[in-house]
Parts: structure tokens; sequence; C-alpha cells
């Protein structure tokens, strides 16, 4: 018999986030929580606004999250947890940690204004968008994060979105803020570590994670971590770090860069694609790739 391999667990044991509640199967989003409450713990409040999260913790009165939780309007996730903030401060408690919980149209689209001017004032949370990339909670219509040549069901089949996802971790560099991380529901120990690292730096820090959605990418749930982990490793998102605005560090190096048809293709969504328009988002993705390593190599 072939010796089998042990596996060591890195991760705390203890969750935050509860069994039963509202996620659809193989949602990314309900990962990307567990992961990041495992680093902030009990002594955190977080500020949620529109989106998915905002059903998955369940109807009111109950919460699947065992630490306190502010619903917000779909605008106002940054302001508001800046808010929660300055009261507890205002009241001596400068221990607990606030979060502010975002889809992708919470913050590329419609929370942009408010995560801007917190970033602009350096106020003191964590700022953390879930990536599914599109307003799946409403029907899964298309945002700015959703990627070229998408399926929604506001960019049919015959009129994919023809504009490439809005950079918005470009954007959050050119605040200088102290810190921001891109990360992966397929590499959690880097993804806590992110968050570990975040906890213990004061000012407005913000993460970014791709959360594959099965119901929305038309993809199946077991396929959620896979799809996360060849983003990755087809380099359509990468994972890094930038510190100040200016210094990147890339954490994980492509040995064996992998085709971007092999993400496109377990994804109904990408169904239509011809083959020129996939060559022409290998294009991009390649472009976007050569783009961030000149800047992880100009420090």
């Amino acid at each position: 018999m072939s010796k089998q391999k042990k596996m060591t667990l890195t991760l705390p044991t203890e969750e935050l986030v509860g069994s039963g509640n509202l996620a659809c199967q193989g949602c990314g989003a309900n990962l990307a929580l567990r992961y990041v409450l495992k680093a902030f713990g009990k002594r955190t409040a977080i500020c949620i606004p529109a989106c998915c999260w905002a059903v998955i913790d369940g109807p009111f009165p109950y919460s699947c999250l065992g630490i306190p939780v502010y619903h917000c309007a779909f605008e106002t996730a940054a302001s508001t947890a800046t808010g929660v903030k300055a009261g507890l401060e205002m009241i001596g408690d400068t221990e607990t940690q606030v979060i502010a919980w975002a889809g992708d149209g919470g913050t590329f689209d419609i929370g942009i204004q408010s995560l801007s001017a917190a970033a602009e004032r350096n106020d003191d949370i964590l700022y953390v968008c879930y990536d599914n990339e599109a307003y799946m909670n409403t029907g899964i219509q298309r945002s700015s994060a959703t990627p070229t040549g998408a399926w929604t069901t506001t960019t049919p089949v015959k009129f994919p979105k023809d504009q490439p996802k809005k950079d918005i971790d470009a954007i959050m560099a050119a605040h200088r803020i102290p810190y921001q991380a891109t990360a992966s529901i397929a590499y959690p120990e880097d993804l806590y570590k992110k968050a570990v690292k975040a906890k213990n730096i004061r000012g407005t820090k913000f993460i970014h994670v791709l959360a594959p959605c099965p119901t929305g990418w038309k993809s199946r749930p077991e396929d959620a971590v896979k799809l996360a982990r060849l983003a990755v490793q087809t380099s359509y998102f990468p994972l890094y770090e930038v510190e100040d605005g200016e210094k990147y560090t890339l954490n994980f190096k492509i040995q064996n860069k992998k085709s971007i048809d092999e993400y496109l293709k377990l994804q109904g969504r990408f169904r239509h694609l011809k083959p020129e328009a996939i060559a022409a988002i290998q294009a991009e993705v390649d472009r976007n790739w050569d783009r961030l390593l000149k800047k992880v190599t100009a420090r």
C-alpha cells in the first residue's frame, strides 16, 4: 500500500461563519469570509451592504455570523465601516476591528465613491471585495468587474460584454493606502496571512478576493475552488500585495502558465466564444501579466 500524505492544518479551527447559512452550493464568497474571520476573530464588527452576503447572513433577527453585523445601503459599505470604527473609538474601544464586506457591484460601481473617500482619509478599516464578477444577488447583471466576453442577463450571448474588467487594484494603489492585496479561495493560507497582516496595520486596507459563483458563472459547484486556482495559474487573477501604493510583491510565481482556455471552458458564461475571441482574451491576460511584472521588478 502506498503511504498517504498527512494533511497539516495550519488555519485556526474556530468557525465564525455558521452552518445552515443561505449560500448557494460552491459559493466562493462563503469560503472567503470564513478564512478572513479566522484571521480577525471575535473582536470584529462587519458592515455588509446589499450583496449576496446580505442574504447569506440570514433573515432578521437571525445571523449565521458569530460577530456583530451592520447591514447598510448599497453605496455605503466604506462610510458605514468608518462610522462604526469612529463610534467604537469614542467609547474607548480601540481593539475591535471593523470590516467592510462588499461584492464587486458595491465596490467597483455603486460603492466606489465612499471607498475612495475612506482611502483618501486613510480611515482605519479593512475593506474586502469578494469579486464574483457580476450583480449575482439581483439576477446576474453585468458590472464593471465582469470580464471581456462574458455572458450575463444584461450582456446576452449575441451582445457579450466587450469592455475589459475595471482595474480596481490599480485604482486603490493610486490612493497610496498602507496595504492592499489580491487573494483567492483556492489559496486559503495566502488569504489568511494577508488578512492577519491587514489586521496589524493602521489605516485603510483593501483585499480583493476572487470568489467564483457557480450560479452566475454557469459552472459546477464542485469546480469553484478549481476555477479559483486556474484563475491564478493562468495569470488571469495574479496574487500580489501592494504597500503604500508603490511596493509590489508577487506571492505566487507561475512556473508553467496555463492557457486561459482551461479556465474559460469550465464556465458556461463563456461557451459562446469563438477561437478568435478566446485568443483576444489570452492576449489581454498576457498584457496585464507583463504590466504587473514590470511593477514588481521596478522597485
